[in-house]
Formats: structure tokens, C-alpha cells, sequence
């Protein structure tokens, strides 16, 4: 359990539990109808939390596929590459973006002037659907929305494809078919999870004042916010 690989895995866990406890317990009241209602001051406490505890997800989740390059690409050279210095680096460069990320979106997004209406039209406080309720001019905050969205969404999900192309092409190398085959399974599951947790980012951070279906942004939120966090364990303990 100390090694570089659990080392992510206990990292992911803290901030699935950080995640899912900022969504899911109001998502639930709402649903319900037990709760339908949240203060300004817990609406923004909660679009922080979900901006922070997502974006270093995006990070962790980078940071894990570096893991499986290194040691399926470089397995001798894994223990020397992947020490404790090195994990240490990994974990503070998945959580500390957050910190500035977060702060400066919530504090600016709710420096703005609100309409008359105060419906939120979704089922927990993100960007989005908040930013829909502004009256003033809110262009520069979509432009810094949609560079946030590239550095943090595209970026991570670009180095993830392009280091399992990388581990792809060295599982090809394998003589042995059941090597291949073990190989394959051990990364098609998290690719495919990942795959579905930066899709759904992408569709629903990249045009965050658009009014065009927010129904299907809806339930794109939930691929990110339920689906990707309750498939994580079966992926990563199960088939580990």
C-alpha cells in the first residue's frame, strides 16, 4: 500500500468522498423535495468546493495515468522515476490549482448583479447555471471561464491521451497475447472512465452561458458528478 500507484489511489479516494459529499447530499434533498432552497452564501460555498475538489481531480487523474506510462513504458526504471519525492510533487500539483482556480471564479461570478429571478436550474450550484441569472455584462468572466476550461479541462485530458497512446504502443511490443490482454484490460476500464469524465466536463464548461438545452446539461452533469465517482472503486480496487 506505499506504493506510488496506492499512493494516487488514496488521494483519489479523499477527493471522491470531498466531491461527492458537496453534490449528493443537497442534489438528494432537492430531488426529494425535502430542500429546494440554498442561501447565496451556501450556493457560493458549494460552487467552490465543486470547482476545487473538480479541478484537482483533473490533475489526479493525469498525474495516475503518468503512473501507468512509467510503469508498463519503463518498468526498471519505475522505482527510481516514481519515489517518494516525485509522488509528493504529484499530490501538491493536483491540489493546489484549486485553491487559486476556485476562489477567484466564485468571489468574481458572485460580484455580479443578480436578476429578479433566483432560480437556479439545476440540481446543485455550478458556473453555469449561476451565471445564467446575471444581468450585467459578463463577457470577460466567459472568457476567462472558457481559458479556465482549456488549461485545466484540455490540457490534462491531452497529456492522458497522449500517454496512453504511448503505453498502447509498448503493449503492442509484448510477445505474449496474454501479456497484451492483461495489459489492455488493466488500462481500457480507467481510460474509459476518464474519457467520460472530460467529455462531459468539456460539453458543459466550454459555453457556460449558452441557454441551448439545459436539460441535457443536466444530465451531462451527472456523468462527472455521480456516474465517474461511483465507477472509480469498482475500476481502481476491484479490478486493481
Amino acid at each position: 500500500l506505499h506504493e506510488p500507484m496506492y499512493n494516487l489511489l488514496r488521494n483519489l479516494s479523499f477527493l471522491e468522498i470531498g466531491f461527492n459529499l458537496v453534490v449528493v447530499p443537497k442534489m438528494l434533498g432537492m430531488l426529494f423535495a425535502w430542500y429546494t432552497t440554498i442561501s447565496s452564501s451556501g450556493c457560493a460555498t458549494q460552487m467552490y468546493f465543486l470547482l476545487f475538489f473538480g479541478v484537482a481531480k483533473c490533475f489526479l487523474l493525469a498525474s495516475m495515468a503518468y503512473d501507468r506510462f512509467v510503469t508498463i513504458c519503463t518498468p526498471l526504471h519505475y522505482p527510481v522515476i516514481m519515489n517518494q519525492r516525485t509522488r509528493d510533487k504529484l499530490a501538491v500539483a493536483s491540489w493546489f490549482p484549486g485553491f487559486p482556480l476556485a476562489t477567484v471564479q466564485t468571489i468574481w461570478l458572485f460580484s455580479f448583479p443578480l436578476c429578479d429571478t433566483n432560480k437556479v436550474n439545476h440540481f446543485f450550484c455550478d458556473s453555469p447555471p449561476v451565471l445564467r441569472l446575471v444581468c450585467g455584462d459578463t463577457t470577460l468572466f466567459e472568457v476567462y471561464a472558457t481559458v479556465g476550461t482549456i488549461l485545466i479541462i484540455m490540457i490534462p485530458c491531452l497529456l492522458i491521451l497522449c500517454l496512453y497512446f504511448c503505453i498502447a504502443a509498448a503493449i503492442l511490443k509484448v510477445p505474449s497475447a496474454k501479456g497484451k490482454h492483461k495489459a489492455f484490460s488493466t488500462c481500457s476500464f480507467p481510460l474509459l472512465v476518464v474519457s467520460l469524465f472530460y467529455v462531459s466536463l468539456s460539453l458543459t464548461y466550454f459555453q457556460p452561458k449558452s441557454n441551448n438545452s439545459p436539460e441535457r446539461k443536466k444530465l451531462l452533469s451527472l456523468s462527472y458528478t455521480i456516474v465517474t465517482p461511483m465507477l472509480n472503486p469498482v475500476v481502481y480496487c476491484v479490478k486493481t
